[in-house]
């Protein structure tokens, strides 16, 4: 009795298994196969790419001309009015001239002493030439009246010179501005004394059209770009005098594009950087010196540069850039790249990515190096 009911038993364990085990197999053939995962991907075109650069700077006046007297006297008359334009050689001050005027009789007089001198002596000179010759006079009296007429000829020249001194200093006594620009406030009145070569300036002139920016550059950056351009990736000619753009304090653009005029030849061994310098035309004064101002320079074009969207690239373990790329066979590869800037929102990709390739820009989260996926076009990037 007892060991029919182990049998019993044992059938029915037996019996459970093989249908456990039927039921495992029945759901290892229904289970789906797994699919590849659908990700979003762009193609990449090589393309013309121009390289910019935003720089910093600071406006300075294309010229500035402090005034100052070149001879002593008196201020007579201000002859303009303070924050107006001025033209180059506009009489600004006048200086009392009657001192200069009086040089100017005294070395008349003494041209006219000197010619009737130089009569007197030619004559003398002429009469002991004849003398000698028949030995009238001696050599001695000859060569003091020779002498004599050649020191009456150094009087007059000297009298001309003093003519010509004074009347310079009376042309300086009418004191003219060298540049054209907009005058500031003048440090003196009339009934001022000045004096030649002053240290404080009469007044300050200062042109601004066209004006200068000078911009700052990171000497790292300027060598980077030197190579480039020694290696052929950007066209150098573009860079040359090329446009440049300007943005204001408040963040308006400027209606006017200057040119870059030229690049120190110098590093500041302060900053490690280098100065460049654009110029701007200003007709409406809206640039005044010392404002401070963002530039954007050309630095060339890329002929065949690789865009790649900033939200496919992440970063590894080791804190370099990657991609995942779709390969031919449909599988995930990963791809360490070299990046040179953001343009916009991409990344310039210098190397890593080949035209044509399908990076993989959705569905980055589902995914890792060597899975399948199915690539669909990203309309985003289209």
């Amino acid at each position: 009795m007892q060991r029919t009911r182990v049998n019993i038993f044992t059938v029915i364990v037996l019996a459970s298994a093989v249908f456990l085990s039927g039921c495992d197999q029945n759901q290892q053939v229904k289970a789906p196969a797994s699919q590849p995962t659908p990700v979003g991907v762009i193609t990449l075109t090589n393309q013309p790419l121009m390289l910019t650069k935003e720089l910093p700077g600071r406006v300075t006046a294309s010229q500035v001309a402090q005034i100052r007297p070149q001879v002593n006297g008196i201020i007579k008359t201000r002859l303009f009015t303070e924050g107006t334009e001025v033209k180059k050689g506009q009489a600004l001050y006048q200086i009392a001239s009657e001192v200069f005027e009086a040089q100017i009789a005294t070395s008349e007089a003494a041209i006219a002493k000197a010619q009737a001198s130089i009569a007197n002596a030619k004559a003398k000179a002429e009469r002991y030439a004849d003398l000698l010759a028949i030995k009238a006079v001696s050599q001695q009296d000859f060569d003091e009246a020779n002498a004599n007429y050649k020191s009456t000829q150094a009087d007059l020249l000297t009298a001309k010179a003093q003519l010509k001194t004074a009347q310079i200093n009376l042309n300086y006594s009418k004191v003219v501005s060298p540049i054209s620009g907009q005058i500031g406030k003048s440090s003196v009145t009339a009934g001022a004394l000045v004096n030649a070569n002053q240290a404080t300036a009469l007044a300050t002139v200062t042109q601004l059209d066209p004006i200068y920016i000078d911009l700052t550059q990171s000497s790292s950056e300027l060598t980077r770009l030197k190579k480039a351009i020694a290696n052929g990736e950007p066209d150098k000619d573009l860079a040359i005098h090329s446009a440049v753009e300007l943005t204001m304090e408040d963040g308006s653009a400027y209606p006017h594009k200057g040119t870059l005029q030229f690049s120190e030849v110098t590093v500041d061994p302060s900053t490690g950087s280098v100065t460049l310098r654009a110029e701007f035309p200003n007709p409406e004064n809206l640039l005044l010196p010392g404002m401070y101002v963002r530039a954007v320079i050309v630095e060339g074009v890329k002929a065949n540069a690789i865009l790649v969207p900033q939200r496919g690239v992440s970063r590894n373990t080791k804190g370099e850039p990657t991609a995942m790329v779709v390969s031919k066979n449909n599988t995930v590869e990963a791809r360490v790249l070299e990046i040179d800037r953001t343009v916009g929102a991409n990344w310039l990709v210098t190397s890593g990515l080949n035209d044509g390739d399908q990076v993989i820009v959705e569905g980055l989260q589902k995914i890792a190096p060597g899975a399948t996926v199915n690539a669909v076009l990203d309309r985003i990037n289209c």
